[in-house]
């Protein structure tokens, strides 16, 4: 898919890491929320609420997921889950496009 129709965007910008991860709440009819951001190169490390899926666009980037050693290494489109109340860790390489939804 390569648009959303009948939404609403949510103004305000969630900005992170002192701007350097940004989004933009997207709603959709049946109140399900998406995210839709840009991370510029650096460490970061999230804590999620909600199981998330990170939908990656467009970037290269090494993820570690919670319970694993091993990084993995992203450099194409690609999605992963992560786990409500836990936290995962990026090092973001390149500019990366992403799509994060929150699953109750």
């Amino acid at each position: 898919m390569s648009q959303f129709n009948n939404v609403s965007v949510v103004k305000k910008a969630n900005v992170y890491f002192e701007g350097k991860v940004t989004s933009r709440a997207v709603i959709f009819e049946d109140g399900t929320k998406i995210t839709l951001g840009i991370m510029l190169p650096g460490e970061y490390e999230f804590g999620t609420a909600q199981k998330e899926i990170m939908d990656i666009q467009a970037g290269e980037l090494s993820i570690l997921l919670p319970g694993n050693d091993q990084w993995q290494e992203i450099n194409e489109p690609t999605k992963f889950e992560v786990p409500a109340n836990s936290s995962f860790k990026l090092n973001v390489k390149t500019v990366t496009d992403y799509i994060c939804s929150y699953i109750d």
